[in-house]
């Protein structure tokens, strides 16, 4: 039995006109990892529902009834790591991995995502089509304009879609560097009809996303996904989540927020409600009292990352209640002064007081989410996270306390993307995980090695496209990043240039061109305000 069998829709696909437009929508992994991502589900069923559109899904594992000749190919990115299997993908359909190899009779390819959206230049050169930020209103315009010119030279199409808010077409820009292995000298559009900068486009509607799908094949096996807010109002200085998809928004409660849940639970009961910042939703109190109601019993609630200062004992109570075992805060650091730097609002009495009113309230276990390398910190500072978590410990015994922990990576449109990964990095990490497993504290730290390699993606610019084709043969590892590097010595500059380099503020970085939520000299004013506190 095929597993597209066992989907069940809540929604109805058009059924599709007879001149539609062949299209597939790729997810570059396995079909259960693609399927538990809300944003590919939802962008799917937006396509799906078009009669001018025939969609056929494909995923690494699996697929539907594909055409033969698709006239758009889409990819749904949201792990930095699987432009592997977008090469791969790309090379299965025989369609060249390169844009500027395609020719008229090949599908447009395009991407979208978190990945794409906060830095698309490592992976320009294989899309002709990037659409920056969310796909609400981004979509539908992208297909009418693509409509317009479907019939016309693949050239005229592009420079055709430039004009469409949100969509850049990375091959009408050029990039020029002060030499091969230097610096970025400038993007400039190819000539003045091209926009000279691409504006990310925002959502403001109070409608956000909810599940099209449930499946027993899933990742999490019949969830059912609300979207609770986007964007997160804390705006720590390292946080792509919020600095990239700002303002912070919410759904309404009685508008969509129950609607969705209550249609969730005709399918389901098992209901994840995402968003950086759950708890921080106006009116959580309210939504919570709804899901306490004895008709919901049998529900098994899930609940992305909370605000610490938000876990009171009621919302333990609930949560254990719906078979939640265990709660995720992120708290980065033990010490005060680090998180004055990087803007997390949190005093260590409510961390640990969000330990104690887990525990209150019946949860077993309480995850938090720690960093090594924020730029300013010093071996003090990693003394103060190890003191905290036995505080915690001390404070509320029994309950099971881990702590994930990765490195520093600067990201695009952040205030820290101008900060290299400190190459203390592990060492930190080693010394965690020795004091803290010592003191029966589960510590998991995420591998310094694949924060390099997330940092080289994070800050690359066009050149790492060769790199990237490279170390596709020879493996993930950093090994195979540094035996690329080694190889195109010369053509584009150091590992190092890119991964631990603090960053002029006065340069053009790669994504110069690229419009995010924030404007430049905001981001500058709040580096201001973190590097005064540092040398304070």
């Amino acid at each position: 039995m095929s597993v597209f069998s066992s989907e069940r829709l809540l929604f109805t696909p058009a059924s599709a006109d007879v001149d539609a437009i062949p299209t597939i929508f790729a997810f570059p992994n396995e079909y259960s990892v693609g399927i538990t991502s809300l944003g590919y589900q939802i962008v799917w069923a937006t396509l799906a529902m078009r009669s001018d559109l025939q969609v056929s899904r494909l995923f690494t594992d699996i697929h539907e009834s594909l055409p033969r000749t698709p006239e758009i190919l889409g990819f749904s990115v949201s792990w930095e790591l699987d432009y592997i299997n977008i090469l791969n993908l790309l090379e299965s359909r025989e369609i060249p991995i390169r844009a500027g190899e395609r020719s008229d009779p090949h599908p447009l390819v395009f991407g979208g995502g978190s990945v794409l959206s906060a830095n698309p230049e490592p992976f320009a050169d294989f899309f002709d089509i990037i659409l920056l930020g969310d796909g609400e209103n981004l979509l539908d315009n992208f297909v009418d304009a693509y409509k317009e010119v479907r019939n016309a030279p693949r050239k005229t199409q592009l420079r055709r879609l430039t004009q469409v808010p949100g969509v850049y077409v990375p091959s009408l820009y050029e990039v020029s560097y002060y030499s091969p292995d230097g610096a970025i000298e400038s993007i400039k559009p190819l000539d003045a009809e091209i926009p000279a900068q691409v504006e990310k486009q925002t959502y403001r509607g109070n409608t956000l996303s909810a599940s099209t799908v449930v499946t027993e094949k899933a990742a999490w096996e019949n969830i059912y996904m609300a979207e609770v807010v986007r964007s997160c109002p804390e705006m720590c200085r390292f946080c792509l989540a919020s600095y990239l998809t700002l303002p912070f928004r919410t759904a309404s409660l009685k508008g969509s927020l129950i609607p969705a849940i209550e249609q969730g639970l005709k399918f389901t009961n098992r209901i994840g409600l995402l968003g950086a910042s759950v708890t921080q939703h106006p009116e959580f109190e309210a939504l919570l009292d709804h899901i306490a109601q004895p008709q919901y019993d049998d529900v098994r609630l899930s609940l992305a990352s909370v605000r610490t200062n938000t876990v009171t004992e009621k919302l333990a109570t609930t949560l254990s209640k719906r078979d939640t075992r265990s709660i995720t805060i992120a708290v980065e650091s033990g010490s005060p002064r680090l998180r004055q730097i990087i803007n997390k609002k949190l005093d260590n009495e409510e961390i640990i007081q969000a330990a104690v009113n887990a525990k209150a309230g019946g949860l077993k276990g309480v995850k938090l989410y720690g960093m090594v390398g924020v730029p300013g910190e010093e071996e003090a500072d990693i003394e103060q996270t190890v003191a905290m978590m036995q505080e915690i410990k001390k404070a509320a015994p029994g309950l099971r306390l881990t702590l994930g922990c990765s490195t520093f990576v600067p990201k695009a449109h952040t205030p820290f993307q101008w900060f290299g990964v400190n190459s203390e990095g592990n060492k930190r990490l080693k010394y965690l995980q020795k004091q803290l497993r010592s003191r029966g504290i589960d510590f998991r730290p995420e591998s310094y090695n694949w924060s390099v390699i997330q940092a080289l993606i994070s800050r690359g610019d066009r050149r790492l496209s060769k790199l990237l084709e490279l170390t596709r043969n020879y493996g993930d590892s950093v090994g195979s990043y540094k035996r690329a590097f080694k190889q195109l010595k010369g053509q584009l500059p150091e590992l190092d240039f890119y991964v631990h380099t603090n960053w002029s503020t006065e340069q053009v970085l790669p994504w110069s061109h690229l419009q995010s939520s924030l404007p430049q000299k905001t981001l500058l004013k709040h580096l201001e305000d973190a590097t005064t506190t540092i040398k304070n």
